[in-house]
């Protein structure tokens, strides 16, 4: 018995230092992270180097998902990777599918990281880097990567079921119903969203718009590959993937370059809305193993490949950040989009810090191919705590340009002027000098005809890109490097757009089974084409309403994507919250309430002044009225008249599903509120909807 004493003591010495080097590590973290956040805050009146900023998002992100995700995994949620997951007990081969960890954390990550976490942080620049920077670090440690991670715990705990499936099933009804119809008509907002800036980033662009199309039947190869041809092989299937991928970013140059073939994709805005519509409802109704699940995941090299040669580029150019740590605009009078600093800051920029729609994907289609449980941190924290990460890379990457230049992209003709004499003038005259030969040069060294007015946010960050690739890898590339942009944010934007539409159609088969209950047949092949084609129909208008104003359309859809957007978050952490009170946890409840009651108060101030505001750049109604008035006393151009009606019904349009948005939240927390008390008081509730416990026959890999 002595001999095994010295070998029990070196291994109880190995763990003690093993964890006292990740103390250690902690330590350092901390102290690096706070040096990093005190330079840039204290930085005010004098350029900042960017790599401040990555270090202290890089530290702040490394000690949120070793310490407080873990606690949150161990303590509120009990993880358990012994237990069954719905995609084990359920495999259907289309919608519940044991996948691979590494593809289902491509999968997810691809899902979540759409136009949010590229176009929110660039928007916001116009009130200076500081702003959004601090939001993005600490919304997404705080809430939403505790949201993710929540909502996909409890979704696979619930047989996948959806975020409004939960609310009914946990919070009774009433307020489960007022959940699932918002929910849904949220979901349509956001969709159109994603539409409108990918066909923004892809309008004219043949380069874009070929290698985008072979994305497509790339993904299909990998499918049946996986599928089909050499089942378990995910490296063989990746490395096919990747390099037919890269043959195809750099065959859309040689298209690009050629007449012929550069007339074949060169479309405009309309066409392309309709390719993102038919492509959407294929997404929708395909397998999941087919399409889907291959593409997002193909996808995620060339997003996190991008990621890591930015941080690369930026390490190796350190360079100073241009844009002021604020601007005039915080006051409000952004050309950009109306509204102060607060709370329009944690409005716009939402998929990098906090976002509603992380929580469909969470409750649609990752529980349903999430194997184990144990990967529930990773998928579901990690990938946000990523996701953000490309946030910090995006805000950086619209902040390095001049802000003279970032304002001439961003801001729409009908603002600044069509002509480009007009549109420098106004500029110049807000304290940020451009020049119109500065504009013609950029355009050309990125082998555009013209940047002014590129709204969206996707061509100043594209710019942004290929500045920062240029200055290190080769100016001499610049026109290569702004198209590979575009490609990666159109990308990007392709797979929230497919998951989103195949998330909607989950939600409308759960609402139309109450109808008839075939309907509710998440397989059943009737009800997925219908329901998917009512789905992509809804979308699709807002889609529409976005390509034909004349002011680019995000002016119109933004602020209601970012409101609607994280009322959704404030929906899912009622959820969240909600069960975990009645799962007799209530010591942990703030976990996920006080992220709540933050997303509470700046989504019903950003409503109520859009609602009510009287300036036509803020409220929607006040924007319907003023134009209705010029329409009618014949003051707007031609083209301009032509979609005006279209437009006044629109923005009312907006006001009246903002504040149909704003009632159910409220209802829905009210109603979270309701069920909690009644279970402190012991008095009966809805009883928990989770799956009984079943071993796991899997071992996660």
């Amino acid at each position: 018995m002595s001999e095994k004493w010295p070998k029990a003591i070196f291994l109880i010495d190995e763990g003690e230092n093993l964890e006292l080097l990740k103390n250690i590590a902690g330590i350092i973290l901390s102290v690096v992270g706070a040096i990093a956040l005190t330079m840039i805050a204290l930085h005010r009146h004098e350029p900042v180097n960017a790599l401040w900023i990555i270090t202290a998002a890089v530290c702040v992100y490394l000690l949120g998902y070793r310490f407080y995700s873990a606690w949150i995994a161990a303590r509120v949620l009990s993880v358990d990777a012994s237990r069954a997951t719905p995609a084990e007990r359920h495999d259907n081969g289309r919608d519940f599918v044991p996948t691979h960890r590494w593809i289902v954390f491509g999968h997810h990550f691809a899902a979540i990281a759409g136009p949010g976490p590229l176009v929110g942080p660039t928007l916001a620049a116009q009130f200076g880097y500081l702003p959004g920077t601090l939001w993005i670090m600490a919304g997404a440690v705080l809430g939403g990567c505790v949201q993710d991670m929540t909502i996909l715990l409890l979704s696979t705990r619930r047989d996948g079921r959806s975020l409004g499936q939960m609310a009914r099933d946990e919070l009774g009804p009433l307020g489960g119903f007022a959940a699932l119809i918002g929910t849904l008509l949220i979901m349509i907002i956001l969709i159109a969203v994603l539409g409108l800036v990918v066909v923004n980033a892809m309008k004219h662009s043949p380069w874009a718009t070929s290698t985008v199309f072979a994305t497509v039947p790339i993904a299909i190869l990998v499918g049946l590959y996986l599928r089909r041809w050499r089942p378990g092989r995910v490296l063989e299937a990746s490395v096919l993937g990747v390099a037919l991928v890269l043959f195809a970013v750099v065959s859309g140059g040689w298209i690009d370059s050629s007449p012929t073939l550069r007339a074949a994709f060169d479309f405009s805005a309309v066409p392309l809305a309709g390719f993102v519509i038919v492509y959407g409802w294929l997404a929708a109704i395909l397998p999941v193993w087919l399409l889907l699940a291959p593409r997002d995941y193909l996808s995620t090299f060339l997003k996190l490949g991008t990621v890591a040669a930015l941080a690369v580029a930026l390490l190796l150019m350190h360079p100073m950040i241009k844009m002021p740590a604020m601007t005039q605009f915080i006051d409000g009078s952004g050309p950009l989009f109306g509204g102060k600093v607060f709370p329009f800051v944690f409005i716009t920029i939402a998929c990098g810090a906090v976002s509603g729609f992380h929580a469909l994907v969470s409750s649609g289609t990752t529980p349903k191919i999430i194997a184990s449980e144990g990967d529930v941190r990773l998928v579901g924290y990690g990938s946000m705590a990523l996701e953000s990460l490309v946030a910090i890379m995006a805000i950086i990457a619209a902040t390095l340009l001049d802000p003279g230049v970032y304002f001439a992209i961003n801001t729409g003709a009908g603002i600044v002027g069509a002509a480009p004499d007009a549109a420098v003038h106004t500029i110049t005259g807000w304290g940020f000098p451009v020049t119109v030969e500065q504009m013609k040069a950029l355009a050309n060294d990125m082998g555009e005809t013209s940047l002014f007015a590129r709204t969206g946010g996707a061509p100043s960050l594209a710019v942004g890109m290929a500045s920062i690739f240029g200055s290190s890898f080769g100016r001499g590339l610049l026109s290569v490097w702004y198209h590979f942009a575009i490609v990666f944010e159109a990308v990007f934007i392709l797979t929230t757009l497919d998951a989103g539409t195949r998330v909607g159609r989950f939600m409308l088969q759960d609402l139309l089974g109450n109808l008839w209950k075939p309907m509710g047949r998440t397989s059943w092949y009737p009800s997925v084409l219908i329901a998917s084609a009512l789905v992509v129909a809804g979308w699709g208008y807002f889609l529409y309403i976005g390509v034909i104003d004349p002011n680019g359309g995000i002016n119109i859809l933004w602020p209601l994507f970012g409101i609607a957007n994280q009322m959704l978050a404030a929906i899912a952490l009622c959820v969240a919250t909600g069960i975990i009170i009645k799962s007799g946890k209530v010591r942990y409840a703030w976990v996920t309430a006080l992220p709540l009651a933050w997303l509470a108060l700046i989504t019903s101030t950003a409503a109520w002044q859009k609602l009510t505001s009287a300036d036509p750049k803020l409220g929607f109604f006040a924007a319907a009225n003023d134009l209705a008035v010029k329409l009618a006393n014949g003051v707007l151009p031609p083209e301009k008249a032509a979609v005006a009606p279209q437009l006044i019904f629109n923005q009312r349009l907006d006001g009246w599903l903002t504040m149909f948005f704003l009632a159910v939240v409220w209802f829905v927390i009210l109603d979270m509120l309701r069920v909690s008390i009644r279970f402190l008081r012991g008095r009966p509730v809805a009883s928990s909807s989770e799956a009984p416990y079943q071993v796991s026959r899997l071992t996660s890999t």
